[in-house]
Formats: C-alpha cells, sequence, structure tokens
C-alpha cells in the first residue's frame, strides 16, 4: 500500500524549454529557406515540364543557344570549392583562429564573384549572338516562314542602306564595299528567291522547304546540323542555275533583235517588251543566285552565314531559325538570372561579415551564412545538367 501510495502522489519534475533548441536566428534562417526551396522547386519543375514535354527535335541543343559544357561545368566546381572554403570558415572560426577563417572567408567571395563573372561572360554571349529573353532585342524565329523571311529581309536592307550611305559620304575613303555587295546578293539571291520559291510551291511542304533551306543557310545550328548547304549541292545547284542563265540570256538576245528591227519599222512590240522584262528580271536573279551560292561555298561560311559574318568582326548579324527559341532564352534567362540573384545576396553577406572578427563569437553567423550558401549551390547543382547537358 506503501508504494502504491507513493506512485499516485508523487510529483512530476518537468523541465520547461522556452524555444527550440537551435539558436532563433537558425529557426528564422531554415524557415526562409524552406520558401525558397517551394520558389525554385517550382520554377525548375515548370522548366522539366516544359522541356521534356517538347516534341523530339524542337527542343534547342546547348550548342545552338551557345551553351558551352565545359564553362557550365568549371562555374560548377567554382561553387563546390566555394562551399568547402566556408565550412573551412566556420571550423577556423570555431577554433578560434580568426585569420584563417577571415582568409577562407576571403576565397569564398572571391569564388563567388568568379562565378558572376562566368556567368556575365555567357549572357554577354548570347547577347552578342541575338539570343534575348524577348522580342525586339531578340532575333530568335521559331518558325521557318514568312515573317521569318521578312526579318531577314529588313536586316539586310537596314544594312544596305547604312552602308550606302556610308559610301555617298565617305566616297573614295569608304572600303565596305564587298559587305555592300554580299547585302544585296544575299537580298535578291537568298530572300527574294526563297520568297518567289514558296509562292511558286505547289504544296505546303515545298513552301516550308523554301524558307528553311534559308534558315539553314544563315544558321545550320538551330535546324540541328552543324554545317550549311553541302558543298556537293552547291555545286549542283551552280551548274542549274548557270544553265537556265545562259538559256535567259540567249532568249534576251533574240528579244532583243526583235525589238530592234520592229523598231527600226516603228512598230510598238508590247508582248517582247513584256517578255524581254520579264528576261531582264530572270537574268538577275539567275545572277544574284550564283553569286549567292559562291558566297555559300566559302570556307567561311561552312557553319553559316551568321559564323561568316562572326568572322569577320561581327558586322552583321541575321535573325535565326530556332524552334521553341523564345521560350528557351525565357526560361534559360529567368532560372539563372534569380539564381544570380540569390549569389549577390551572399555576397552581400559575405561583406558584411568580412571587415568583423572572426573567432568562436561570430561563428553562428558564419554558420548562418554557410547555410544559405550551400542552398544556392544546391540549386545550380540542379539547374547545370538540366540547361547544359539536355
Amino acid at each position: 500500500m506503501s508504494a502504491s501510495h507513493d506512485l499516485h502522489h508523487g510529483h512530476l519534475k518537468l523541465q520547461y524549454e522556452p524555444c527550440l533548441p537551435i539558436p532563433n536566428g537558425k529557426v528564422c534562417l531554415w524557415l526562409f529557406l524552406s520558401t525558397e526551396i517551394m520558389f525554385f522547386a517550382g520554377l525548375i519543375g515548370t522548366y522539366i515540364v516544359i522541356r521534356f514535354g517538347a516534341p523530339t527535335g524542337s527542343w534547342p541543343r546547348p550548342e545552338a543557344v551557345h551553351l558551352v559544357e565545359i564553362i557550365g561545368a568549371f562555374n560548377t566546381f567554382v561553387l563546390i570549392c566555394s562551399s568547402v572554403t566556408i565550412v573551412l570558415a566556420l571550423e577556423a572560426a570555431k577554433k578560434n583562429a580568426a585569420e584563417s577563417a577571415k582568409r577562407w572567408m576571403w576565397l569564398t567571395f572571391f569564388l563567388g564573384c568568379t562565378f558572376l563573372g562566368v556567368k556575365a561572360f555567357e549572357y554577354k554571349s548570347k547577347f552578342a549572338h541575338g539570343i534575348y529573353p524577348q522580342m525586339p532585342h531578340s532575333l530568335i524565329y521559331e518558325k521557318p516562314d514568312v515573317n521569318y523571311s521578312a526579318a531577314v529581309r529588313t536586316t539586310l536592307q537596314d544594312k544596305s542602306n547604312q552602308l550606302s550611305k556610308e559610301k555617298t559620304e565617305l566616297g573614295e575613303a569608304f572600303h565596305r564595299d564587298s559587305e555592300l555587295e554580299q547585302c544585296q546578293t544575299m537580298l535578291v539571291g537568298m530572300v527574294k528567291w526563297s520568297d518567289l520559291a514558296s509562292v511558286r510551291a505547289e504544296t505546303s511542304v515545298e513552301q516550308h522547304a523554301a524558307y528553311e533551306n534559308m534558315a539553314h543557310v544563315v544558321y545550320p545550328a538551330g535546324s540541328g546540323a552543324g554545317h550549311g548547304m553541302p558543298t556537293d549541292d552547291i555545286a549542283n545547284e551552280r551548274k542549274i542555275r548557270i544553265k537556265e542563265l545562259e538559256a535567259v540570256q540567249t532568249r534576251k538576245a533574240g528579244l532583243l533583235a526583235e525589238k530592234k528591227a520592229a523598231d527600226d519599222k516603228g512598230q510598238p512590240v508590247p508582248l517582247v517588251d513584256a517578255e524581254l522584262k520579264t528576261s531582264e528580271e530572270s537574268d538577275a536573279l539567275l545572277q544574284a543566285r550564283i553569286k549567292f551560292l559562291d558566297l555559300c561555298s566559302s570556307s567561311e561560311a561552312e557553319e553559316g552565314l551568321n559564323h561568316k559574318f562572326e568572322n569577320e568582326g561581327t558586322w552583321l548579324t541575321l535573325p535565326m531559325m530556332i524552334p521553341s527559341g523564345n521560350m528557351w532564352a525565357s526560361t534559360y534567362f529567368l532560372l539563372t538570372g534569380f539564381h544570380a540573384i540569390h549569389v549577390i545576396v551572399g555576397l552581400i553577406l559575405f561583406a558584411y561579415i568580412l571587415p568583423l572578427r572572426l573567432d568562436s563569437k561570430k561563428a553562428h553567423l558564419l554558420e548562418n551564412s554557410g547555410l544559405y550558401w550551400h542552398f544556392v549551390d544546391l540549386v545550380w547543382i540542379f539547374l547545370f545538367p538540366l540547361l547544359y547537358l539536355f
């Protein structure tokens, strides 16, 4: 009875814990990171649905949008190293090795800046090739159609007008005749030729092919190829066009003789005049086409006309046809842009911490900023393979 009485009337001693057994700062950081995880999970999940939901062959390959895997891999390595250095800084701070902790933090800061520098270089490369997240700066067209043809024509016409104006102003000091001639050759031998081929096409497939061939010559990477028009195709078409030109010129000579004879007799020949005008237009068109084929056969144009102009100092960049290119650009700049903003926030945190004495009393600052930095690095670990490898 005595033992039973003690059990019923004994007092339990409870110890009250006023908060979670971790510092309040770390609790707030984890709450913040939980919202960030949901944010990036939504962005990355949406990208995965868009990317792998696209029909086969309709999503840009990394090289088509100037993504270099080795650069992305290097940036990944830089961030991984920065995660290591901030851990070493934390361990040094816990041991009261303030100077060592500061050295590791400076290295972390430098690696973060290196990552942003490489990303800025990549952005500059995209902008230089006309890849922007939206129009009107973007030179990407997703289908080879009349809209794409009109954009190429406008670009060439504007450049031709600019060069013609410079030639008028500079006179003999003008040394860009070759560029002006190339613009005029492409306007007639490529754009006008494709437009006429599309108009004369009997089926929608042939109509599509007319503009697709032009897009392929301008930027073959967008259509999934590494090179422009095959050399054999250029040679074969050139022979055909030369024969057509010879036939047109022979017919034009006959028409001129017929017109001269009629003029000598004072007789009007409207049908001959109309046919002669058509022959002259065909003559000019075929000559421009042959010049354009010669332009495409040069070694500099093997990887496309845009590649040729880039090697010549990027004096001209023509609109490109890249299936799903604008969607890719929008998602790429959105994902990497938000990630870069988070990297900048991390660097601001480091800039605040660096002037302090990083001993054991400040270890909690290093620990919390390290948690945030590891999260930023982890996000990039997901972004790198999704953007650069698939």
